[in-house]
Parts: C-alpha cells; sequence; structure tokens
C-alpha cells in the first residue's frame, strides 16, 4: 500500500477547502498512515473460514406481538386536568400566528 505523503494531504485538504497549517498536515498524514498500516496487518490474516458478519448480533427481527392496551380511560386524565374543555384538555398556546 502506498504511504500518505504531504503532496496527497495537500491535494485532499484542497478538494474538502480546508486550509491546514504544517502541525495538523503533520499530524492527519500519520493519522492515516497508522490507519493504513493497521489495515496492511489486517490483510495478513487468513478469513477464508469465516462467514463475514452481517448482523451484529445472531437475534435476527426479535419482535413481540402488538397488543393495544387502555393504560387511562378518557375520563380519568379528563378529572386530573387542571383545565379541560368537553373531552379536551386544554393547555396555553405555545405558538402565535
Amino acid at each position: 500500500m502506498s504511504k500518505i505523503n504531504e503532496q496527497l494531504i495537500d491535494e485532499l485538504s484542497h478538494l474538502v477547502r480546508l486550509e491546514l497549517n504544517t502541525n495538523e498536515k503533520i499530524k492527519i498524514m500519520k493519522d492515516l498512515n497508522r490507519i493504513l498500516d493497521y489495515i496492511e496487518q489486517l490483510n495478513e490474516l487468513n478469513t477464508s473460514d469465516i462467514e463475514p458478519l452481517i448482523y451484529l448480533s445472531p437475534n435476527q427481527n426479535v419482535l413481540r406481538e402488538d397488543i393495544v392496551n387502555e393504560t387511562m380511560k378518557k375520563e380519568d386524565a379528563l378529572n386530573n386536568a387542571p383545565k379541560k374543555d368537553s373531552d379536551y384538555i386544554r393547555v396555553p398556546k405555545m405558538i402565535s400566528q
């Protein structure tokens, strides 16, 4: 694999419209080279017997049954409301038109 050099960093920074100082260029160059070195290490591993990872968990589509439960009756909710108007709870107006 080719190593990242300052010229490539300059080209990339121009493409993404970043102005980098010398210290930032050196730091980015070191970081990208470390990433490439790590990828080279991973490429050395024998992965022929390993299946590709599609899901992080062996569980797929773990769903529960959708059951509707009434948690509070409308009358009870209206009885606890500080202000109400027939079938609705009244709240202060938040948005003006």
